[in-house]
């Protein structure tokens, strides 16, 4: 008879359920002999009450019990222990109820009178299951941890704090608003808390409420019933529904219409939607991330932003800082990148020269990590290597650098004392017009904002808004 552990099994917590004492002592000398910690019950409640206070790794219950039988304990310890396997115990005219029990979630069934060496082998093996499943979670959130620290890269206090922030507000599911300027990362770490948190089985579905015009907007959040407008030929389900029991990201969430900001709130609120179309509610499970490159302060000081969404989507805030503020960050991003992309080169980049790393930290980095990025990008597809040298760093032409004429080349915009805010507003629109040369998209991107907030604020400001001819000399 075996007496002790197969070697390289460890020892596990048993609950053994039997109303037969005889055999209820049986088991228990039996299990404890190979170096099992046993404890037992008589029936099925007793049970059910032993599995909540010591979380055993294995119960091993017989089928035909008083009151409450082996199928609905398996059952409800399954409920409240999905972890725990469950071994039945059954005699030979029970045999189709133990097939029962493995079909919905035992383990194994050993047959009465029971063989203890192949009882001991059966929790044997169930133990190693339970150490498989361990170590697989375990390794689980080992990748998640490599995950996390191989797409937030840096190691300055900012991005320290950020991992930290991530792993905090991944564990819950409250709504999260990303703030920081285009090209931090602000997408990146919505991935990441979708992929830490408890919904990463659930979809992760994004929408931008900058890049969908105002009237497609709502059908696409809210969805449609077929007939609801002219071409809608078929009923559709929405983004808030797609991402039931996952989680929705709303990029750009400051440049949403004040009409679709209600229409938002409201189902923040209810927790349901309505498609376009129709009067029926359908209740959605969705965890909502928001992100924005706007200043939401202002937005909120302006109007333009509603108070109540905004503490509705802000429960938590991630801060991302630009990398102009986290210089020390920029040679650990350049490793990142240079290990990541070069490894397709024949002449793999193993670093940088100090006189090549110089110039990437002494640049103002508008467009960002993402601008990083490309740099890195482009020196790989170009430089002969080994080492990327201060020629191979070719930093892009961003607007925000766009010279002004040579007529004005040593002007400046001067806004005098007492200027009011709106006509601020128009001085800086009208002078970054007159430096792009009547170009709105170049000039939104040369004040920081969106061409549809630049255009917005100068017709609030004006009745239209008039790019001014580029001077010439």
């Amino acid at each position: 008879m075996t007496s002790r552990l197969p070697e390289g099994v460890p020892p596990a917590r048993i609950l053994v359920v039997d109303d037969d004492a005889t055999l209820l002592a049986m088991l228990e000398q039996t299990l404890k002999r190979a170096g099992h910690s046993v404890s037992t019950a008589p029936d099925a409640e007793r049970g059910l009450e032993a599995v909540k206070e010591m979380a055993p790794q294995v119960v091993v219950t017989d089928l035909v019990l008083p009151a409450l039988d082996g199928i609905e304990l398996l059952r409800r310890v399954k409920a409240v222990a999905p972890g725990t396997e469950v071994v039945v115990m059954t005699a030979y005219a029970t045999l189709e109820r133990a097939v029962e029990a493995m079909r919905i979630g035992a383990y194994d069934f050993v047959e009465k009178p029971v063989d203890r060496d192949r009882l001991l082998r059966t929790v044997a093996k169930a133990v190693e299951k339970q150490a498989l499943l361990f170590e697989n979670s375990r390794l689980r959130e080992r990748l998640a941890e490599e995950e996390r620290t191989s797409r937030l890269v840096g190691t300055s206090r900012a991005m320290v704090e950020i991992r930290e922030t991530v792993d905090q507000v991944a564990q819950t599911d409250a709504p999260v608003l990303i703030t920081g300027e285009s090209g931090t990362g602000k997408e990146v770490v919505a991935d990441l808390i979708h992929q830490l948190g408890g919904r990463r089985k659930g979809p992760l579905v994004k929408i931008s409420c900058a890049a969908i015009p105002e009237n497609l907007l709502e059908s696409e959040l809210f969805g449609y019933e077929r007939g609801a407008f002219s071409g809608a030929l078929t009923t559709k389900s929405g983004r808030f529904e797609l991402a039931n029991g996952g989680t929705l990201l709303l990029d750009e969430i400051g440049e949403m219409p004040g009409t679709m900001q209600a229409k938002l709130l409201r189902v923040l609120q209810d927790g349901c939607v309505q498609r376009l179309g129709s009067t029926k509610d359908i209740r959605v499970d969705t965890r909502i991330l928001s992100a924005t490159n706007i200043d939401m302060d202002r937005a909120l000081r302006e109007g333009r932003f509603r108070e109540d969404l905004y503490h509705r989507l802000n429960v938590f805030e991630i801060d991302i800082s630009p990398l102009r503020e986290r210089v020390e960050d920029i040679p650990v991003l350049l490793a990142h990148f240079l290990r990541r992309m070069s490894a397709r080169r024949a002449v793999p980049l193993e670093g940088a020269t100090p006189e090549a790393l110089a110039v990437l930290t002494r640049h103002t980095w508008p467009g960002n990590v993402r601008e990083l990025e490309n740099v890195v990008q482009r020196a790989v597809a170009t430089a002969p290597g080994p080492v990327l040298t201060e020629s191979d760093v070719r930093l892009a032409t961003f607007v925000g650098r766009v010279p002004a004429p040579q007529s004005r080349a040593a002007d400046g915009l001067l806004i005098p004392p007492g200027t009011r805010m709106n006509e601020a507003e128009d001085l800086l629109i009208e002078d970054a017009l007159r430096r792009c040369g009547g170009n709105k998209e170049r000039a939104a991107q040369l004040l920081g904002v969106s061409a549809r907030t630049l255009t917005r604020r100068a017709k609030r400001n004006r009745a239209e808004i008039e790019p001014p001819e580029a001077e010439t000399s």
